[in-house]
């Protein structure tokens, strides 16, 4: 995974900066994001890696298959990746896009699974905590795991909180071994 990583972050950067430059980040973030979930489609990765196809070929039908989500300047840096044979690369440019999108907004996207679901009150509650204590805005999106039990985990980036019952039982169960 590593290697598709260092193989995608030189385009993500490309993106942002062609973004931030054309005052478009959130319109990028969405062409990114309908570009990553379209070339994870088996039918459309077939098209992608197909030797048949020109890379100008494949810009276009995936150009066609996006039309309404395509940026200014996206027909270009699809271009580039196809022409580089790295059209397959797209959700894991997307993720690093979005890396660096939330920080110039100065944006954190956490995730928090909980036991239960969460009342209103208690979302806008640990929504101004997370606020404070990482310093910037929080986005925040809850899911409902009955493996927990009891308590969250919340996860921000590669920051993960373990507050449930279970991940307590385990640190104990750990510590019991030892």
């Amino acid at each position: 995974m590593a290697e598709l990583s260092t193989l995608a972050r030189p385009y993500a950067k490309a993106a942002f900066d062609a973004a931030k430059a054309g005052n478009n980040l959130a319109g990028w973030s969405a062409m990114l994001r309908t570009l990553a979930a379209t070339l994870s489609l088996p039918a459309v990765k077939v098209l992608a890696d197909s030797a048949h196809l020109s890379s100008a070929d494949k810009v276009k039908r995936l150009v066609e298959l996006c039309q309404e989500d395509i940026a200014e300047g996206g027909e270009n840096f699809l271009r580039v990746m196809a022409e580089n044979g790295r059209l397959t690369l797209m959700p894991v440019v997307f993720e690093h896009y979005e890396t660096l999108r939330l920080a110039a907004e100065n944006t954190a996207d956490v995730t928090v699974s909980s036991a239960f679901a969460l009342t209103d009150e208690q979302i806008t509650l640990l929504q101004d905590k997370l606020t404070s204590r990482l310093g910037r805005k929080v986005s925040m999106s809850t899911e409902v795991d009955k493996s927990l039990k009891a308590g969250v985990i919340i996860r921000f980036g590669d920051t993960v909180i373990d507050g449930s019952a279970r991940g307590r039982l385990v640190k104990l169960a750990e510590a019991m071994n030892s």
